[in-house]
């Protein structure tokens, strides 16, 4: 049941966090993201290793997301604080995207190239449907998706390995799960 409220925590996030951007409402997507960040910290078996995560991620993503706007291939329509870098409500995304890596998308963790592999989908379509819903434009959309997939999917599996070092919710490894279970 944790994974699951995990990942509908995460689908809510991103649904306010786009909306509220392509809507002059950026702060409504942060505020969400702060609960959902608060809760998730709250059930952590160990919070100080989450929010580690939490924070290379948000630092992560602020540098690929500016890369992005400062080359020119997303525009965001608000929540930019400084010319050329990424909209705060979407490096918020980045955090609320942290939460799932060692819950709901935690089994990634052992299979890298299947996290490679979606990356390089995921975030396009991700992307996509961000801009579908007016949260992010591309000046020419075959270079933004293609920088995209290339990104996602050296980004996936750099989080994935992020969230073995820092993993706040050891209750889930493989061997802690089988120990549970009586298999070991």
């Amino acid at each position: 049941m944790k994974l699951f409220i995990n990942f509908v925590i995460f689908q809510v996030c991103w649904i306010v966090c786009i909306l509220g951007g392509a809507n002059g409402m950026p702060l409504l997507g942060v505020g969400f993201v702060t609960a959902a960040v608060a809760y998730h910290l709250l059930r952590a078996e160990d919070a100080r290793a989450e929010g580690t995560l939490i924070l290379a991620a948000a630092l992560i993503g602020v540098v690929w997301e500016s890369l992005l706007v400062a080359v020119g291939w997303l525009v965001y329509p608000s929540g930019t604080l400084i010319a050329g870098t990424a909209p705060y409500w979407i490096v918020a995304l980045w955090v609320v995207f942290a939460t799932t890596f060692n819950l709901s998308m935690r089994w990634f963790k052992q299979r890298l190239v299947v996290a490679a592999l979606f990356g390089a989908a995921g975030g396009p379509l991700a992307f996509y449907a961000g801009s579908r819903l007016g949260g992010v434009e591309f000046p020419d959309t075959t270079i933004a998706l293609t920088a995209l997939g290339l990104g996602w999917m050296v980004l996936m599996p750099t989080m994935m390995l992020l969230a073995q070092r820092f993993n706040g919710y050891r209750e889930n490894t493989p061997a802690r799960t089988a120990l549970a279970a009586g298999e070991g």
